[in-house]
This record gives C-alpha cells, sequence and structure tokens, in this order.
C-alpha cells in the first residue's frame, strides 16, 4: 500500500467519526436519561462515543505529515484551534443565551446555573472541549519539537502524562485566572471535559504513530503489523489495570486514570487496524475515495456545524425529552443540514477564492 493509501485508512477512520459525532451528540442532547441509560440503542450511543480518542489520535498522525512543522507554524496553528474553539462557545451557548432568550432551564440546572448571568456566561464562554484540547498540546508539541523530534521522546511524555493524570486529577492554585488554566490541564469536574491531561497524551501518540509510519514507508504490511499487535497488548494491559480498581481507572470517561487511558488508546489503534483491512477488502472506487478524503478534511467545521445545530435545536426538541425513536429520526436529520451547511460553505469559500485569484492576474495586453 503507497503512503497516500495508508493516509486514506487514517481519513476513512475519521470519515467514520464524522457520523459518530452527530449520532452521539444528538443522543446527549435530545435523549432522556432512560433512553440513554436504559436501552440498548442509547447504550450503544455512548459506547460510540468513546470515538473522540480516534478523532485524536488520528489528529497526531496528520499532524506529522503537515507542511507547517516550524515552533511558529505550530504555535500559529494552536492559537487558531484556540480561537475556533472558543467562537464554537460563543455560538453554542452565549448566542442562545441572549438572542435566542436563554438557554433551557433544564439544561442549566444540569450544570446547577441560572439563565442570562455573568456567571452562566463566563461558564460556558469558558467550556474546555476537545478543539480546546487539541490547541493547548500543540503548543505542547511545539515545545517538544525544540528540544527533539524523535518519536519516542513524543511517545515517553504521552504515557508519562498517562500515569500523571489521575493523580494530578483537580489540580488548583487558588487564583481565579489561573484556576482556569488549571483546570484546562487537570480538571475533575465538567467545565473541562478534556483537560491536557490525559488526553493530550492520545494526539502525542497518534504523532509517534504517524513518525512510524513515515519510517515505514515501504513495509506498509509491517506498520499495520505492528499497530495491531500493540493495540492488542494495550488492551489487555488496560483490561488488566481496570479490572484492579474500575472506578479509578475507568469510572469517569472525561478524567480518566491509567488503564481506562491505555485500554482506550488499544481500541483506538486497533480500529484504525480495522479501517485498514476494510479498505483492503472494499478496494473503494475514485469518488468514494474523494468523499472519505472530503469529510476527513472537513472535520473541523463539520464537528462545529454539527454543534451548532444540535444546541439550537434545544429550542425546537427540547433538552433530555426525546425518546429513541425520536433521537434515530433526528439523526439522519442532523447529518444532512450538517454536510449541506458545509458543502455550501466550502462552494462559496472556493468561488471567493477563485474570484480573488482572477483578479490578481495581469490583464493580457
Amino acid at each position: 500500500m503507497s503512503l497516500t493509501k495508508r493516509i486514506l485508512a487514517i481519513d476513512f477512520a475519521r470519515a467514520i467519526s464524522v457520523f459518530f459525532l452527530i449520532i452521539v451528540h444528538t443522543m446527549l442532547i435530545y435523549g432522556t436519561i432512560e433512553t440513554q441509560t436504559q436501552t440498548v440503542f442509547g447504550n450503544i450511543v455512548l459506547w460510540l462515543g468513546r470515538g473522540a480518542a480516534m478523532y485524536l489520535i488520528a489528529m497526531g498522525i496528520s499532524f506529522t505529515f503537515s507542511r507547517r512543522q516550524s515552533f511558529y507554524s505550530v504555535i500559529k496553528r494552536g492559537f487558531y484551534i484556540l480561537f475556533i474553539g472558543y467562537s464554537l462557545n460563543f455560538l453554542k451557548f452565549i448566542v442562545p443565551e441572549f438572542v435566542f432568550g436563554g438557554l433551557p432551564n433544564r439544561f442549566l440546572e444540569a450544570y446547577h446555573l441560572k439563565t442570562q448571568t455573568l456567571e452562566t456566561s463566563f461558564f460556558f464562554l469558558g467550556l474546555g472541549d476537545i478543539l480546546q484540547l487539541a490547541g493547548f498540546t500543540l503548543f505542547l508539541i511545539a515545545f517538544i519539537n525544540l528540544i527533539s523530534e524523535n518519536k519516542w521522546l513524543h511517545f515517553s511524555i504521552g504515557i508519562i502524562i498517562i500515569l500523571l493524570a489521575k493523580e494530578l486529577n483537580g489540580f488548583r492554585i487558588d487564583i481565579p485566572i489561573i484556576n482556569y488554566i488549571c483546570d484546562l490541564f487537570f480538571s475533575s469536574q465538567y467545565n473541562v471535559y478534556f483537560p491536557v491531561f490525559p488526553w493530550s497524551a492520545f494526539i502525542l501518540i497518534g504523532v509517534f504513530l504517524g513518525k512510524l509510519l513515515k519510517e515505514k514507508n515501504n513495509k506498509d504490511t509491517l506498520f499495520f503489523k505492528s499497530i495491531l499487535l500493540q493495540s492488542l497488548g494495550l488492551i489487555v494491559l488496560g483490561l488488566l489495570l481496570v479490572i484492579t480498581n474500575y472506578n479509578y481507572h475507568f469510572g469517569d470517561y472525561y478524567h480518566l486514570g491509567p488503564g481506562g487511558s491505555i485500554v482506550l488508546l488499544g481500541i483506538m489503534m486497533f480500529a484504525f487496524w480495522i479501517s485498514n483491512q476494510l479498505l483492503l477488502l472494499l478496494k473503494p472506487s475514485p469518488k468514494a475515495i474523494a468523499l472519505v478524503t472530503y469529510l476527513s478534511k472537513n472535520i473541523t467545521s463539520i464537528y462545529c456545524i454539527q454543534w451548532v445545530l444540535i444546541n439550537w435545536g434545544m429550542y425546537v426538541f427540547g433538552f433530555w425529552e426525546l425518546g429513541q425513536i425520536s433521537v434515530l429520526l433526528l439523526i439522519p436529520l442532523y447529518t444532512v443540514l450538517t454536510l449541506l451547511i458545509n458543502y455550501s460553505f466550502r462552494s462559496l469559500q472556493k468561488i471567493k477564492t477563485e474570484s480573488f485569484q482572477s483578479k490578481k492576474q495581469p490583464i493580457s495586453m
């Protein structure tokens, strides 16, 4: 398999995660607690939510193939992603708060907040999610690369973060602004869903795998075989740790202990191996490859669009009010709407770019 096809295996996993995102978020926002926890469908969807780790590993792998590897380029990219992350918070929460007449009471009660207060605005504007994690992890990668670009350094720091995460869980210094930074790194609460410890480790392990992928450019079979063996080893090790103390290692998905992180890392790496096997089996057509590539390249914009649509949809469908049939019907609706809006946005961008470039061309005499 050529290098392009190997990256296609990563793109394929990312493309699948696009649909997982919409399924999971639709369930989390609209499904009743009973639907989420007491139905087979609800439990399957909640487990699909664990696929966020796949997105993070793929981000690390893709980073290694980026042309923008200089310190300042990586830092600039980190700030750009943070800007997108906080802009998304503004659209998801602040716009509904002050334009739509306030977030639904039941939604606010889940966070023990009241509508249209300064505390509520600051809380939701600063909410830590995947994009905040990605931005700060890029800062970390930039400084790691200053020391060395050796893949084992990224791997080692990732493992150290996994081992220390639970012990540093909830660490604060009792200075308001510093406390927020501490929460972004070590939060044990739901003001930050993906703290840097342990979740940055998944991106760093992705960087390690990306570098390994580059090294084995002409030995693709060996690379994917190593992925399989590594993933199975991690799954076994992680499960052994989880069995010893489930609450410590896996009791809180968003704030995992070492065993939970290791087993999840193994499962996601195994999913990449599965992606490669499926591509070998299915031998996708050029059109299918184009679709997979499109979804993978646009995963950040798709992520933002679907979150805004689903959050704003609370004013139509309510929060935690729908049964599984209603949730099932909403999933294709939000999938189609998200992809249509993204496609329209990209088409307008393309037209604007082409128009700008044509104006820059000199007029021939």
